[in-house]
């Protein structure tokens, strides 16, 4: 019997291991996460309460678990114990350690696109906001973040001086680091782009409107496939995808980027070689009849890439996936649009008390229509 580990058992893990259950046959499916607090953990055939970056903890269990393949969906910081530990066990993995470190750093990652690079933004990384250097940008706003972080955490548009005083410690509690990144404001619509690359080429690229909540800017609210552009942008898009991802070393496998389009440019906000955290394979679904979580598995486990024969350009219609999100700390409600199971996916059960993950409007459900 094949198994596979996947690390993590958020909603996004719970896509993972609830697919691979669904499609291959004779697999067993491991998670492991620090706490079992996720919808994951009961899709699991087998879940194991361990702390995902202890690489140490996490070799053990695959050693003595004969674990075939070790993943994860949408988490940056799992990305660099899973090519970490298949580097050191010997399991397939699609990058490098060094890659996917780079990827999960974003002041490394705005380092290694350089300054010369078309798409990349001013950045400054700082341990002390007495070394806010204002010259390198020159107006406000800014944009303030973790410099390792992810799902949003402790990411905040900055408008003054005194704001960035006021934030500037709280974000950084969200850096393993204790390090963030100030980046120069870009002014114009948010566009996530899901890619996949087989041999260092791009062949696949959708890119979806990124439609964020307007009292929390940088917070998803909806995801619109296809984007609202012209064809001259999708092709800046996608060309800026795949020169992002060769210059960071992304030679196979998926690739996720958030990117702003600012007088019909596009600007890396950030690129990692992984699937999105969004549930973007479902909709993608939804729209072409194409899955790229299915593609990614069968590219793992089997090096099958025949789901790139379902890939094709055009789409049946136009679709929306939109989140419901609360404040943390509240017990979950759903109303309306989200009132029917049937038509949505629910994190928590009707007043479950909603975990802060990003401490500002967390997601509690979605919906495709």
């Amino acid at each position: 019997m094949m198994k596979v580990l996947v690390l993590g058992v958020a909603a996004v893990q719970y896509d993972a291991i609830k697919f691979i259950k669904e499609t291959y046959q004779d697999v067993e499916v491991h998670a492991i996460a620090m706490k079992n607090d996720g919808i994951g953990s009961m899709e699991a055939d087998v879940f194991t309460e361990i702390n995902i970056i202890n690489i140490d903890e996490v070799i053990h269990y695959v050693k003595e678990n004969n674990i075939n393949l070790i993943y994860s969906v949408g988490s940056d910081i799992a990305m660099p114990v899973v090519s970490k530990v298949s580097e050191l066990t010997g399991l397939p993995h699609f990058i490098s350690s060094e890659v996917a470190q780079r990827c999960n750093k974003k002041d490394l990652m705005r380092s290694f696109l350089g300054e010369g690079f078309k798409g990349n933004i001013k950045f400054q990384a700082l341990s002390n906001v007495e070394d806010f250097e204002f010259q390198i940008f020159g107006e406000y706003p800014i944009f303030l973040k973790p410099a390792d972080s992810q799902g949003q955490r402790g990411v905040i548009k900055i408008n003054s001086h005194q704001q960035l005083l006021q934030e500037f410690e709280n974000t950084k509690s969200y850096s393993r680091s204790n390090l963030v990144i100030i980046e120069k404001y870009v002014d114009g619509p948010e566009i996530s782009v899901n890619g996949y690359l087989v041999n260092g080429v791009l062949k696949v690229c959708e890119v979806s409107d990124r439609v964020t909540w307007q009292k929390f800017e940088g917070l998803i609210h909806k995801h619109i496939l296809p984007a609202h552009f012209s064809d001259e942008i999708f092709e800046k898009t996608a060309k800026l995808l795949q020169l992002s991802a060769s210059k960071m070393g992304i030679i196979n496998g998926p690739v996720y980027a958030q990117m702003k389009v600012e007088q019909e440019e596009p600007y890396i906000i950030e690129i990692t070689p992984r699937l999105d955290g969004c549930h973007m394979w479902n909709l993608i679904y939804q729209t072409k009849k194409f899955n790229l979580l299915k593609l990614t598995f069968d590219h793992l486990l089997f090096n099958d890439l025949s789901e790139l024969e379902n890939y094709h350009l055009s789409y049946e219609k136009q679709m929306t996936l939109e989140f419901l999100c609360q404040e943390p700390n509240t017990k979950a409600k759903y109303l309306e649009d989200f009132a029917d199971k049937n038509k949505s996916f629910r994190y928590y059960e009707e007043g479950d008390i909603i975990r802060p993950i990003n401490n500002r409007f967390e997601k509690i459900a979605y919906r495709i229509f």
